[in-house]
């Protein structure tokens, strides 16, 4: 067998873009955390009110984290179109003041109504070291992958708008302090996410050119999964079985 044949034998082909992007969507049916026991006891209404309290002050960190992880993303694009593109991401989360006060704003909504202090909410100091270790981890990929793979990692936004839908529906229905004006940050991002991921995927299936780089841009959606999944499988373990670790918030006795 001739050295050239030998050197790629066993080479996968790509797949096309319609297979790849099939292959992104195939794992939210397998592993996006919709499915996790703490989603399902959320949207039911089968959490008191300190547990839900529990899960708005630990996302934060993570809502805290997406516009660090956006600054990062960009700093290590050189397109100036694209960094147009996406430097919108930062605005809706910071906000863009003097009209958008950003999604952050819209979870210290969430927060206030649960009891907490803004300044206490900030701080994180209460969140869970399980959440502070995952978000962490979330952004450091985006900083460490190649590009193509790190941009990969974010379209878990494309299963995005059916979890908002369905947080929505379940925590008016079943939580009486929970009102309209606290859901703004989901609503909002009923319309934000589409928009963001639209773009995100027709990046990622024009970049990533070789079978290699779309299955490492696979493994990166399914990176996602895990860091979200992470988080709840911390808050479960804390706030429905009691094992709270020491520093992290407890309810008033």
């Amino acid at each position: 067998m001739n050295e050239f044949v030998r050197k790629f034998e066993g080479v996968k082909a790509p797949w096309s873009k319609e297979e790849f992007e099939a292959q992104i969507r195939a794992i939210a049916p397998e592993r996006y955390h919709d499915l996790h026991v703490f989603h399902k006891l959320l949207h039911g209404g089968k959490l008191n009110k300190d547990q839900v309290a529990a899960w708005a002050l630990n996302r934060y960190v993570y809502q805290e984290a997406i516009p660090r992880k956006d600054a990062a993303f960009m700093s290590r694009v050189h397109d100036r179109e694209f960094r147009r593109e996406w430097v919108h991401r930062i605005h809706d989360h910071d906000g863009l003041l003097p009209d958008e006060p950003g999604g952050l704003e819209r979870w210290f909504v969430l927060t206030d109504c649960l009891g907490f202090d803004r300044d206490y909410v900030a701080s994180m100091e209460g969140a869970l070291p399980a959440t502070k270790y995952a978000v962490e981890a979330y952004v450091r990929y985006v900083v460490e992958q190649p590009l193509v793979v790190a941009a990969a990692s974010q379209l878990t936004e494309l299963f995005a708008p059916s979890i908002h839908r369905e947080r929505i529906a379940g925590m008016l229905a079943n939580y009486s302090f929970v009102n309209e004006a606290v859901m703004a940050y989901f609503k909002r991002r009923l319309t934000q996410a589409p928009r963001d991921v639209s773009f995100t995927l027709e990046f990622v299936k024009e970049h990533a050119r070789t079978r290699a780089q779309q299955e490492a841009c696979v493994e990166a959606v399914k990176f996602k999964c895990d860091v979200l999944w992470a988080q709840l499988d911390a808050l479960h373990l804390a706030y429905v079985d009691g094992m709270i670790p020491p520093g992290a918030w407890r309810p008033a006795a």
